[in-house]
């Protein structure tokens, strides 16, 4: 399994994605699923898109939000690694 903290994420060019009311909708073209992420995740969303480096995100989000960073690491892991397992973004895709 490739590490999301040292490989480059890339959006799938198979997912559409909406902001409605500060959450994001995302479509996954190759097996018709809907995937619904709430403001943080929004956010999560935004800067992977900018930056595609886990460690950048967690930085910046470090930064807008007052958590831990044991506590910010062990969610973004769990949010990212349900992205790359509904086909949403892939690893080491560069």
């Amino acid at each position: 399994m490739p590490d999301l903290w040292t490989e480059e994420l890339t959006p799938s060019p198979d997912v559409l994605h909406q902001e409605l009311g500060g959450e994001t909708v995302l479509l996954n073209l190759a097996n018709e699923q809907y995937f619904g992420l709430d403001a943080v995740g929004t956010r999560v969303w935004q800067l992977l898109v900018e930056t595609r480096r886990a460690p950048e995100v967690m930085a910046r989000l470090q930064q807008e939000f007052e958590v831990t960073p044991e506590r910010l690491q062990a969610d973004l892991s769990a949010l990212l690694s349900e992205l790359v397992d509904a086909g949403l973004v892939r690893v080491g895709a560069g």
